[in-house]
């Protein structure tokens, strides 16, 4: 696969095939490719709680906030829910300002499970405390981001953005669509 049918293919997947396990080997190799990438400063502040067995996952599942953009939605059900999960951590010994490494850090990984055939979501909105309090995660890590993962149980289509739309949306099929701006839109003639 290219890096253009590697990122096209890069989606954000909702639904999964839960039943399809992720070994915690493969969960250690997608971590190593965010180790081997690049790091602000070359601090290497992150740090990563994987996960992939029902409990921790379940209680993972309970602090994430799915798919602002449908209204009511609970998320997937069980089943269609993510087989693993990567809680990414910054640690506050090493530095207090985390820049760009966890979204590089993200891209990374999400890239290599593409290339696994995995599919995965990053969240940012996180139930932080709670999150916290059920991993049992000490204070001097921030919580960054979590990223699912799992076998795509759904089908989500690029769209041309119109009219500065970029919402995404199901049609009653569940196709999940997902509306990208122009590329002379984000282009600058300065």
């Amino acid at each position: 696969m290219n890096i253009f049918e590697l990122v096209t293919k890069n989606r954000s997947y909702r639904r999964f095939q839960q039943s399809e396990p992720i070994s915690m080997q493969q969960l250690r190799n997608l971590v190593d490719l965010a180790r081997l990438s690049p790091s602000a400063g070359n601090l290497q502040p992150l740090k990563f709680f994987l996960s992939n067995d029902p409990r921790g996952n379940e209680a993972i599942f309970s602090c994430l906030t799915w798919e602002s953009y449908i209204k009511d939605s609970p998320g997937p059900n069980e089943g269609k829910r993510p087989a693993a999960y990567i809680v990414t951590l910054g640690d506050t010994s090493i530095t207090k300002d985390f820049g760009c490494n966890h979204g590089i850090a993200a891209q990374s990984i999400l890239l290599g499970a593409t290339e696994m055939g995995f599919g995965g979501y990053m969240f940012a909105e996180i139930k932080h405390d709670q999150l916290r309090s059920l991993l049992k995660i000490p204070t001097r890590y921030q919580i960054l981001m979590v990223i699912a993962l799992g076998v795509p149980r759904e089908r989500v289509v690029i769209t041309d953005a119109k009219n500065g739309e970029i919402k995404y949306w199901r049609d009653i099929n569940k196709v999940h669509y997902v509306p990208k701006r122009p590329l002379d839109e984000i282009i600058l003639d300065l």
